[in-house]
């Protein structure tokens, strides 16, 4: 299992590397297939993946990705009143097929998966997003494998003890601190690079444990809509890992975050 683990994790690592790297089209493509899987996955918990809500929310999300590339954000509520309008003509029409529920998570599906995945494509496309876009992946796996490793170290105080027994307190107050850490360390290499060097490793560090503290909440909520559908895994795409939604959890939170205090701090 290690191995398969270690394999995929670095066959991961690579991707993310080709496809952030290239940015682009190329970035814009592969966030929308992995947005499209992941919606598939919370889909397929309620068994609406292979229905017409679900190919609804399917299409919506490409929809979205359509705007966001021909830059027509400025029309995201009216598509986004127009998608629930849509839901809930299908709703009436074919009443009693779905419950009210089906379409709220049908609704929340865009929304949890698509827009928030979306905004590694959107912190890609800021100014220097080249360099900004890793702090998303920096604050989301590098806070996790921090809090893991001071979890297991001095971890005492149960963080959710019925949601996540094996977190801690301590675990997360290291996730944070390391998160911190390396976006201090991250910006000091990176920083000749940036037109504006002033306080950027403060920024940077910032920046890092705000997104460390908001990995970690995207994680317990991941964790806590698999243990209410009584699920491991979301998925099996990802030998070892899970789903999309296993390894992506903490980055659909921090992303648009990354995204915001980028544009308001930098």
């Amino acid at each position: 299992m290690f191995k398969t683990r270690l394999l995929s994790g670095i066959i991961l690592i690579i991707i993310a590397l080709l496809t952030i790297i290239s940015g682009g089209d190329i970035l814009f493509g592969t966030t929308l297939i992995i947005s499209l899987i992941g919606l598939s996955e919370l889909y397929k918990i309620v068994k609406l993946d292979k229905k017409i809500l679900g190919i609804t929310g399917y299409a919506a999300t490409i929809g979205y990705y359509i705007m966001l590339r021909l830059e027509l954000k400025e029309y995201l509520m009216y598509f986004v009143m127009a998608f629930l309008i849509l839901l809930m003509m299908e709703y009436v029409l074919l009443f009693p097929k779905f419950k009210s529920e089906d379409i709220m998570v049908t609704f929340f599906g865009l929304f949890y998966v698509s827009i928030m995945l979306s905004y590694i494509y959107q912190t890609r496309q800021l100014e220097t997003g080249a360099f900004i876009v890793w702090l998303i992946f920096i604050c989301s796996w590098g806070c996790d494998t921090c809090a893991y490793c001071v979890g297991m170290l001095i971890g005492k105080h149960k963080m959710a003890p019925k949601l996540s027994p094996k977190k801690s307190v301590e675990g997360g107050i290291g996730g944070v601190a390391g998160a911190a850490l390396i976006g201090a360390i991250y910006a000091f290499v990176i920083g000749r690079f940036l037109p504006n060097k002033d306080n950027i490793i403060l920024w940077y560090a910032i920046i890092g444990a705000a997104g460390g503290v908001i990995s970690q909440i995207g994680d317990l909520a991941a964790s806590a809509i698999k243990r209410n559908h009584d699920i491991k895994d979301y998925g099996t795409l990802i030998p070892g890992h899970g789903g999309i939604l296993d390894r992506f959890d903490s980055v659909i939170f921090t992303a648009p975050v990354i995204y915001l205090l980028a544009v308001v701090m930098l």
